[in-house]
């Protein structure tokens, strides 16, 4: 996250934080708090819009944070669609979900399979957008022999996900969304 961090820099102010795990564990309610703090904290010292972006289990936390705060849109890198340990389907939130999402998802991504999530984005109220990373795992890191196959390098890939999130966060905005 870090090196997304660096790119997004590049797109506007980004503010990363970590969550408190060794005081409170991975429970919802101290993981969606830990995000609002953050927004709190970047509303009191900037201008919006305002979009949350987060990586896997950073990202559907920030869903959850979209259904309590006002925020232009939610990106998500590598959504975790399925459970890791039970498989159960995570598709709650997004059916909740009201504020529009990017969806960026590796081909090869376990934790989402794209039928799967098209299935859930067809049922979804909220607009959302996906971009799908060719060859891409649930880090959106591409294979060395996809990248061979296609001359691109990871950066190239990167470069790509990084215009897809410039171009969600530059679209029309909803003033009460923000």
């Amino acid at each position: 996250m870090l090196a997304w961090c660096a790119r997004l820099a590049s797109l506007g102010a980004v503010t990363a934080f970590d969550y408190g795990y060794v005081r409170a564990g991975r429970r919802l309610p101290v993981l969606v708090a830990a995000h609002r703090e953050a927004l709190a904290e970047l509303r009191g010292r900037t201008q919006g819009p305002f979009f949350l972006i987060g990586k896997s289990m950073g990202g559907r936390i920030g869903c959850h944070v979209a259904l309590e705060e006002q925020v232009a849109g939610v990106i998500c890198l590598g959504y975790p669609l399925k459970s890791a340990s039970t498989g159960a389907l995570r598709d709650k939130v997004l059916l909740e979900l009201r504020t529009p999402a990017l969806l960026v998802q590796g081909s090869r991504d376990a934790l989402c399979p794209l039928d799967l999530l098209e299935d859930v984005r067809g049922r979804m109220s909220a607009p959302s957008t996906l971009m799908v990373v060719d060859g891409g795992d649930h880090s959106l890191v591409v294979s060395s022999k996809q990248l061979e196959m296609t001359g691109d390098s990871q950066q190239d890939v990167n470069g790509r996900v990084l215009e897809a999130i410039g171009r969600f966060t530059a679209g029309p905005i909803d003033p009460s969304s923000t």
